[in-house]
């Protein structure tokens, strides 16, 4: 089981994060690169930061299913943010997700950026994500 946790050597953390994973023996990291919030045909799940951060979510969540983890498995999730206008639609998707995936409050390690863009004007969230999931035979 993957060991999340914050030493008292800090403050306590100021959002849905822990400041510390570890991976057990036995696992694997699986790297998960930049999700949008994309549609399986491609298109753009909305305009807003909620509803493209409600799909990224959706996505990630689908890519851990298909290798047979869930939300549980997150070591480390990184998020970026095109401009701190989309904050709020942004962390709005990031607590229902994370509501649901961990509802104990034991959070992965998580870093939130804003940035200046993203690969596309339309973009307004991207994140990034690693696993540590079960070594099995014939992955991929």
């Amino acid at each position: 089981m993957i060991r999340r946790w914050n030493p008292d050597v800090v403050a306590a953390p100021a959002g849905r994060y822990s400041h510390l994973a570890t991976v057990p023996e036995g696992h694997e990291l699986v790297m998960i690169s930049g999700q949008l919030g994309v549609l399986p045909d491609g298109t753009l799940a909305g305009p807003d930061a909620e509803s493209q951060a409600r799909q990224v979510y959706a996505n990630i969540e689908l890519l851990l299913e298909s290798i047979g983890a869930t939300p549980a498995h997150l070591v480390k999730v990184f998020t970026m943010v095109a401009g701190t206008e989309h904050l709020p639609g942004c962390r709005a998707a990031m607590g229902e997700a994370f509501g649901r995936w961990f509802p104990d409050g034991d959070w992965p390690a998580q870093s939130l950026a804003v940035v200046a863009a993203l690969a596309a004007p339309e973009l307004a969230v991207e994140v990034e994500a690693v696993a540590a999931v079960p070594r099995a035979a014939g992955r991929g």
